[in-house]
């Protein structure tokens, strides 16, 4: 790739601010990596979450604060898939399910699970997946401001040279 007077090699993948990116539109390997610590992190905590001690307000600002910036690091240069979101979404209903716990019926006594939209209501945030895409629209929105002599804005508006493979890209 050729730009003004510098000439970059063709990379296969490399690490950028701690995120790994590859010449493939697929940000799969990061998203695994994002979800090995979102595990540890949320395992790591797991105790206070479903403690009884703790108010509800303070076991979700612990998600806010603590999990969910290891989940997010990097996010704007995701390009998500519909598998992708649907772990992302499930990861976050898991979480939601442990800090709000079992809810009591008032007729019969009984504990049941509380319905996703039931605890969706009770979260009162956007779900992770809108997170990402707003933050998406930050991070292009920073580098279209940023000025045309910037690396990156070139390579957000810039047209690539050559041909495409043959076939139906992967997204």
């Amino acid at each position: 790739m050729r730009t003004d007077n510098s000439t970059f090699e063709r990379m296969e993948e490399f690490k950028y601010l701690g995120t790994t990116l590859t010449n493939q539109t697929s940000i799969a390997e990061e998203i695994k990596s994002r979800m090995r610590s979102r595990n540890a992190c949320y395992h790591s905590v797991q105790n206070l979450l479903s403690s009884r001690l703790l108010f509800k307000n303070l076991k979700i600002n612990l998600y806010r604060n603590v999990i969910l910036p290891v989940v997010l690091y990097g996010c704007e240069t995701w390009s998500l898939t519909l598998r992708e979101e649907r772990k992302l979404k499930v990861f976050q209903n898991m979480v939601l399910r442990r800090i709000f716990g079992p809810r009591r019926e008032e007729v019969t006594g009984e504990w049941r699970r509380l319905f996703n939209e039931e605890r969706n209501d009770l979260y009162s945030s956007p779900n992770i997946v809108r997170v990402i895409k707003s933050r998406r629209m930050r991070w292009a929105g920073n580098v279209g401001r940023i000025g045309e002599e910037r690396g990156v804005y070139r390579v957000l508006v810039g047209k690539p040279e050559g041909r495409r493979p043959l076939g139906r890209p992967r997204r």
